[in-house]
């Protein structure tokens, strides 16, 4: 496996969280094992690491029921048909999503929007599976333009994906940082979650706010008319974060004049 899974146990449930390498800063594929099936949250921007989170998922011996995607950005999509399931989302980010349309690989791979257009819609509110409640939230602006944001409440873990990140380099192509510090302040406030899941990065815990908090201030300090510029200064300021790839990708939007 070229990915890594780091294993937490929460009594009935046992989250898998499947991170692929630094060569796709880190992406996580979230694979909730309920009872008696496994609920799949994001997809993998390379379908070859989409099939390693199936594979992971498949050895546990329950069927995967759903997969779920947050947000609108290939890298957590692009492989949603390697799961052979339904694929959820938000009515918005499914809108997002076909807005986009096939994606195209940095290896020259297309894939079609057939692949991996969610067929259906998650309502925010509560969902009980297998006994255990998911409390589906709606947020905007910031990392993406929508997102979904889901929550364990009994076991104490709240799944942010790319609301947070962990050690890898913000993608900051939606050129929200208010909207992204407002999305963590309200994070920052929750309560009763000791476990935090990012969509990029291992799990951690509430102490990642911060970390985002003070990448994000340091971003504004920094950023300007010159994307080069800025990758340097930032990947000088955070020098142990995965990822800087991801700085080049968003100042194609941030800088398109450069590009």
């Amino acid at each position: 496996m070229n990915g890594t899974v780091t294993v937490l146990d929460r009594g009935s449930v046992r989250i898998h969280s499947y991170m692929s390498p630094a060569d796709t800063f880190h992406t996580t594929t979230q694979l909730i094992e309920t009872p008696a099936r496994i609920i799949a949250i994001d997809a993998q921007l390379l379908p070859a690491y989409a099939e390693e989170a199936v594979a992971y998922a498949k050895g546990l011996g329950k069927p995967i029921d759903r997969l779920i995607v947050t947000h609108a950005h290939p890298d957590h999509y692009n492989g949603a048909a390697r799961f052979g399931v339904p694929v959820h989302a938000l009515p918005a980010v499914t809108e997002q999503i076909i807005a986009r349309g096939d994606s195209h690989l940095p290896t020259g791979q297309d894939i079609p929007l057939s692949e991996f257009t969610p067929n259906v819609a998650v309502v925010p509110g509560t969902e009980v599976i297998d006994g255990v409640p998911f409390v589906f939230e709606a947020v905007s602006g910031g990392e993406a333009a929508d997102e979904l944001l889901v929550k364990l409440p009994e076991q104490g873990v709240l799944i942010a994906q790319d609301l947070v990140y962990n050690d890898v380099h913000l993608y900051l192509g939606n050129n929200d940082i208010t909207g992204w510090q407002q999305a963590v302040d309200a994070l920052a406030a929750e309560s009763g979650y000791d476990t935090v899941l990012a969509g990029h990065g291992a799990p951690t815990g509430p102490e990642v706010y911060a970390d985002v908090r003070r990448y994000l201030d340091d971003a504004r300090e920094l950023l300007g008319d010159d994307g080069e510029a800025y990758k340097k200064a930032i990947v000088d300021r955070y020098p142990s974060h995965v990822g800087p790839f991801i700085i080049d990708i968003a100042n194609r939007s941030l800088c398109p004049a450069a590009g």
